[in-house]
């Protein structure tokens, strides 16, 4: 199973609009938190046509009761709060939207990949038998807006940049 990761879009609708045929390459979507804006989730579940999108808090999610409000209009989003548990393709998976809460998840040993954003910094690396993967940010505030994709048999990472 392909699966998308993205992190940190803080409402750049233009590189959202970029990323969107990566993100529909994929047959799941991870967002890591910060999305920011209800009209992001709109843009994530009109364009994705379907495929599952799981998206963790992050510290700048702003009106959090819209954005669920707007998620709640399409089925195939699910808002997970702060910590996302997921099975996928037999993959243990674990979002959080910061990287020192990810990294004690990845040396938990309960995970095969962990998924976490917050700091727009791209990265991968394993923790014993763990992929920590951070996609970096989507926005570009630094200069590189980047996603990263997973491939599920073997944890391969493959960087895109917008």
């Amino acid at each position: 199973m392909k699966l998308a990761v993205l992190s940190d879009s803080h409402d750049n609708i233009w590189k959202l609009e970029a990323a969107m045929p990566h993100l529909n390459q994929a047959e799941a979507v991870i967002h890591c938190g910060d999305l920011c804006s209800p009209f992001v989730v709109r843009m994530l579940g009109e364009g994705l046509h379907g495929k599952p999108l799981h998206i963790v808090w992050g510290n700048n999610d702003g009106d959090q009761a819209l954005i669920a409000k707007v998620a709640a209009q399409f089925p195939e989003v699910v808002l997970h709060g702060q910590l996302a548990e997921l099975s996928l393709a037999g993959v243990s998976v674990a979002v959080n939207h910061y990287p020192e809460i990810a990294r004690g998840l990845a040396r938990s040993r309960q995970y095969r990949l962990v998924c976490c954003g917050h700091d727009h910094t791209a990265r991968a690396e394993m923790i014993e038998n763990c992929l920590l993967l951070n996609p970096g940010e989507l926005m570009g505030m630094r200069g590189r807006s980047s996603l990263a994709t997973v491939e599920s048999s073997d944890l391969q990472v493959t960087w895109i940049d917008l």
